[in-house]
């Protein structure tokens, strides 16, 4: 056993930063684990309904902001900051994207999820960083997490200095943007905490103004249940009604809020292939998108973070898209398209294929 009285906090903290820049990290920081300020305003997230049928945010209650109850033992987190916007990004690529919204028969996949499933790379790469500090310190208490179990995620990165809480509720950074995936290690090292940063979003409401469907309900609240990225994604069951034509030709998660932010003009391309824009699932017709077969999919978006929704909400989510081009467009090909699929197997494919084509005026 080493003694943990011999490592020198801070020449540590120093050292990981350095191996998670050799493992493509962005940034570091050290988060403590006493988040009680933010348990009132998670109860009252979790009470006003907001994270719609999301129950095991329910669940789990405040262990969410209790790190030393959801890992026993945890005396720190390490936060550590991924940037995801893919190499090619072009210069102005929030204005491409806008230009790409105002495409009605274009398949519009969120950026982040273009690329390899950002689970298995974050996760890949935190190991092998927490592989590192044990061969520096010897065997140490962790736990690897990303976005895969009760962590107040953003919370910890806005402690730990990555960044403030934006008004649209995500993480912004003055160097970055938001255009980065976050993850987490619980230790069992006292480590010392980075220093949070101010924030800087002034009276700027751009993200709450532009949410195509009114999610964010006030600056940092935000109602999932209206949330095109929590119903693309999230949601089971049939998209509700009355957000169907707000949703576009979003079929798979939506950017709009970070799109309009002035931060994200420093967003930085990411220093990794994984996020590269996978073939066939940017700027494809959506009539292309809904002819896929089971089979099709599965292999289409194998190693990617869109084959956890499934065949059936893929096309759910789909139709949606196909019967608001079909409103703006009254191609006759998307209603053929639609056709294809009025008697799927599925009661909920074929609910909102009924709906699509009640769209055709």
């Amino acid at each position: 056993m080493f003694d943990r009285g011999q490592i020198d906090g801070p020449s540590l903290v120093a050292q990981i930063r350095l191996w998670a820049a050799e493992l493509g990290f962005s940034q570091i920081g050290v988060a403590g684990v006493d988040l009680s300020s933010a348990e009132a305003g998670l109860l009252a997230w979790l009470s006003n309904g907001f994270h719609g049928d999301m129950a095991y945010m329910q669940t789990h209650g405040l262990k969410r902001a209790r790190p030393a109850e959801l890992v026993p033992g945890t005396a720190s987190v390490i936060t550590a900051r991924l940037d995801y916007l893919p190499r090619t990004a072009p210069l102005g690529w929030q204005a491409v994207e806008f230009e790409r919204l105002r495409q009605p028969k274009e398949g519009i996949v969120s950026t982040y999820a273009r690329g390899r499933d950002y689970h298995k790379v974050l996760r890949a790469r935190l190991q092998k960083l927490s592989d590192r500090i044990a061969a520096q310190v010897g065997p140490f208490g962790h736990r690897v997490f990303t976005d895969s179990a009760p962590v107040l995620e953003a919370e910890l990165a806005a402690r730990s200095g990555q960044g403030w809480r934006g008004k649209h509720t995500l993480v912004l950074s003055r160097e970055a943007g938001s255009m980065f995936f976050l993850g987490e290690i619980y230790v069992d090292l006292a480590l010392p905490e980075s220093e949070p940063v101010a924030a800087h979003c002034g009276t700027c409401e751009a993200c709450i103004e532009i949410c195509p469907t009114q999610a964010i309900v006030g600056p940092y609240r935000l109602d999932a249940r209206r949330c095109i990225s929590y119903l693309t994604i999230e949601h089971h069951g049939p998209i509700p009604l009355e957000v169907r034509p707000l949703i576009g030709n979003r079929i798979y998660g939506c950017d709009d809020c970070q799109l309009v932010c002035p931060w994200n003009k420093y967003a930085r391309r990411s220093a990794l292939p994984d996020f590269d824009e996978r073939e066939g699932l940017t700027g494809a017709h959506l009539a292309t998108l809904f002819a896929w077969s089971e089979d099709e999919f599965l292999r289409n978006t194998e190693g990617s973070a869109i084959r956890r929704i499934g065949h059936e909400r893929w096309l759910r989510n789909i139709a949606v898209a196909l019967g608001n081009a079909l409103r703006a467009t009254g191609d006759a090909s998307l209603k053929a398209a639609l056709l294809a699929r009025a008697e799927h197997p599925s009661a909920l494919v074929r609910e909102h294929v009924a709906w699509a084509l009640a769209q055709h005026a």
